[in-house]
């Protein structure tokens, strides 16, 4: 087992293969500059990644949000993240927020955003990064870059779009209007909406459902999940079938089965 690493503003925990993110910075409401969560969020895809005792990992905050996205202080005063010319803010964006869309796209497990308050920003693209969506009914959404007559230079164009369509997308893009829960799950943004107090449970609930699925074959399938929206149908099927022999000959496999057989002999 891979150690679990050491974050700056952020808390980890792992659970029968299930590992919490908690953002930890409420003064800031979480805010994913100005902070140390950026880093801390790709140590921890890359950790996933790195840990085959990790099956799930949950993605939440502490405090009233799960994140505001950009620290709007460091905008108006064009300091940080936001200093410097086109070069250096272009410079900045690669090398600071876009990193956390490339971790995440990455990681080969379960991924799950329990948004328990506002997601705003980039921290509304933040829970858009996660295959799944669970809302506490405090939770709002705003894709509101143009408010602030800027674009989602996290990537928050391309995920959204991919998630609920492009004309949707498109109208709250545009708009920047911020929509409560109800709405994200009528828009397909959220899977479900739950009371505050049970939002981790049922997050983990998820989680450990996913967790508890045999270690190669889970991870064997989201890659695929991933790679079925960039490949020929042809050349997925090749990879299906080369992913399926590995699968074939794996102990689990092998396990999965004889406990199969063994519930229908009862």
């Amino acid at each position: 087992m891979t150690a679990i690493p050491t974050l700056t503003d952020a808390t980890l925990t792992l659970e029968q293969g299930v590992a919490t993110l908690t953002l930890d910075r409420d003064d800031v409401r979480n805010a994913l500059t100005g902070t140390a969560l950026i880093d801390d969020i790709v140590t921890v895809a890359e950790w996933a990644n790195r840990n085959d005792d990790v099956s799930a990992l949950i993605l939440t905050g502490a405090g009233a949000a799960f994140s505001a996205g950009g620290n709007i202080k460091e905008m108006a005063k064009r300091s940080g993240d936001f200093a410097g010319d086109v070069a250096e803010v272009a410079e900045r964006y690669r090398r600071g927020i876009q990193r956390i869309p490339l971790a995440l796209d990455s990681v080969e497990i379960p991924v799950i955003a329990a948004v328990n308050g506002p997601a705003i920003g980039a921290g509304f693209d933040l829970a858009n990064m996660a295959d799944i969506r669970i809302a506490s009914t405090r939770a709002k959404f705003g894709e509101t870059f143009l408010n602030l007559g800027i674009i989602p230079g996290d990537g928050g164009a391309w995920f959204l779009q991919r998630l609920i369509g492009y004309q949707r997308a498109f109208e709250l893009t545009f708009s920047g209007r911020i929509i409560d829960a109800e709405e994200a799950r009528a828009l397909g943004i959220v899977l479900e909406v739950v009371e505050p107090e049970m939002l981790l449970p049922r997050a983990t609930e998820l989680a450990q459902r996913f967790a508890h699925q045999p270690k190669p074959a889970l991870r064997f399938t989201k890659r695929l999940m991933k790679m079925a929206r960039r490949l020929e149908l042809k050349d997925f099927l090749d990879l299906c079938a080369l992913f399926q022999g590995v699968c074939h000959n794996s102990p689990e496999h092998l396990a999965a089965v004889e406990r199969f057989l063994h519930s229908k002999q009862r």
